[in-house]
């Protein structure tokens, strides 16, 4: 399953089913370029297990600001549209595994 890339917009309704990691990132952030090779080998690893949505902090603030998204890269994992955990900075693909899996 590919990455899919989201807007404030989108948000609401890329979480509302089944398993969401979301990305809160931005192009000029060095740890968000290194963790987006571990995103591609979870999406593949995973399947249709878990959607992977990237969301641009500077293009898309306001989904940012209501998740309380101070530092970048975050991601917050979403179940059924409820989050259920947020993960600062970079992690490996084993500790990324770990986590999503805890939901399945």
């Amino acid at each position: 399953m590919a990455i899919v890339n989201i807007t404030d917009n989108q948000f609401k309704d890329t979480i509302k089913e089944g398993l969401v990691l979301v990305d809160f990132w931005a192009p000029w952030c060095g740890p968000c370029k290194m963790i987006a090779p571990v995103l591609e080998e979870l999406s593949d690893k995973m399947g249709g297990a878990v959607t992977i949505a990237k969301i641009n902090v500077d293009d898309n603030p306001q989904t940012a600001g209501e998740y309380g998204v101070m530092s970048i890269p975050t991601l917050m994992l979403f179940k059924e549209g409820e989050a259920k955990d947020t993960y600062v900075g970079f992690r490996s693909l084993g500790q990324l595994e770990a986590e999503v899996k805890r939901y399945l």
